[in-house]
């Protein structure tokens, strides 16, 4: 089995032997057809191409931003440019009109590969808080904005190896030390008094779940709406606190969710210190009137944008994602193909996991806190694109 090798726009696509543990595999032209059909028949009642339009418009926003002969992701034998993300974008937007019509352009438009191991499907929100903008006894717990005396430290300026690495530190006697992490902030008031408050919110765990998902929404006293979106964190490792409860004993791995962890703390509050502190990684946030944003800088549309590792599925990608999710109030789970496009990234997604944004709201909520599924991501490369390499 082999697969083509995309690379900069300046040279051809080579054959290499295919790494099955690790790599995009070509697929075969009976698989794409079958992968084709799940698409038509498992993406919803109400799913519309052209609902894909203005997602794929940001893709291109942000691609034509990119050094076109740039390399924007390596992973295994297969090279990933910044152009060849740019024009299947293209060519995938021009045939969006047809495709209702015309299923068989997926085929002719496109090689396909597949992402290999297979994919690790969670899924995240938008959380809503009971929140206040003005200290307020009933709305008890801060929200921060970035601290002023938190430094970042590029990395690669010292070493070529460390090459996008940066470090985040703040000084203490003249010596750089790691950042204030969550036990000094919540627990120990490192940041009282600073006037990094931008808002408060009725309830400790609902802050820490908010970190968890990186945006969210906030319930003003009067009935209006705030959105809280990631502006930072404090570079210390992300600790799962699922993970945590699971090690300890406390909950089961089976059927584990934000749900069951919600359900515990508030029967068990005297707990809620001990278990958040384990998790050392903490987030800031601002506020604006829209939202939320990935990181790729463009709004998040439910159910199609998705956080990756960057390094293994960049950002602008589309993809096709088949899977199983679940289905409130029902003991299974519906089977599910549809067009996803890379627009954010997670400090806890590696390699091949990805997150799907759920959207807001109750549903949303039940979604990502119950979706953890082996899945497949399919990657779409232009076919026009790699004739022309063909003929360079």
């Amino acid at each position: 089995m082999s697969l083509v090798v995309g690379g900069c726009s300046s040279r051809a696509p080579v054959e290499v032997q295919a790494l099955p543990s690790k790599g995009y595999v070509k697929v075969d032209s009976t698989q794409v057809t079958g992968l084709i059909n799940r698409l038509y028949t498992q993406s919803g009642p109400n799913f519309s191409w052209m609902s894909l339009e203005n997602v794929i418009r940001h893709n291109l926003q942000y691609l034509s931003r990119r050094p076109a002969n740039e390399i924007a992701a390596r992973y295994g034998q297969f090279e990933i440019s910044w152009e060849m993300l740019r024009r299947t974008n293209e060519d995938f937007l021009q045939i969006l009109p047809l495709l209702e019509s015309s299923p068989e352009l997926l085929s002719e438009n496109f090689v396909w590969y597949e992402l290999t191991p297979r994919t690790l499907l969670t899924g995240y929100y938008e959380p809503y808080l009971e929140a206040s903008l003005v200290p307020d006894p009933e709305y008890p717990y801060p929200l921060y904005s970035i601290p002023a005396d938190m430094k970042k430290l590029d990395l690669g300026k010292f070493h070529h190896r460390w090459k996008g690495q940066t470090l985040l530190y703040r000084t203490e006697n003249g010596e750089a030390v790691p950042y204030y992490d969550r036990e000094d902030i919540d627990f120990k008031g490192a940041l009282q008094g600073q006037g990094l408050e931008i808002a408060w919110v009725k309830d400790r765990v609902d802050i820490f779940m908010l970190q968890v998902q990186g945006s969210g929404r906030l319930v003003l006293p009067d009935g209006s709406i705030k959105h809280v979106l990631y502006a930072g964190k404090n570079g210390l490792k992300y600790v799962s606190l699922g993970k945590e409860l699971i090690e300890r004993g406390i909950l089961s791995k089976e059927g584990m969710s934000m749900q069951k962890i919600r359900a515990y703390f508030k029967e068990n509050p005297q707990m809620i210190q001990e278990l958040l502190v384990t998790n050392p990684s903490y987030v800031f946030f601002r506020l604006d009137d829209e939202g939320p944003f990935g990181s790729m800088a463009c709004p998040l549309t439910p159910m199609a944008s998705i956080a990756t590792d960057t390094s293994v599925i960049p950002h602008g990608s589309l993809a096709l994602l088949t899977t199983r999710i679940p289905v409130q109030g029902q003991d299974t789970r519906e089977a599910v193909a549809k067009i996803v496009m890379a627009q954010d990234r997670g400090g806890a997604i590696k390699d091949t996991r990805v997150d799907l944004f759920c959207g807001s709201g109750p549903e949303a909520e039940f979604l990502a806190g119950h979706l953890t599924s082996w899945s497949h991501v399919y990657f779409p490369v232009s076919r026009a694109y790699l004739d022309e390499l063909k003929d360079q």
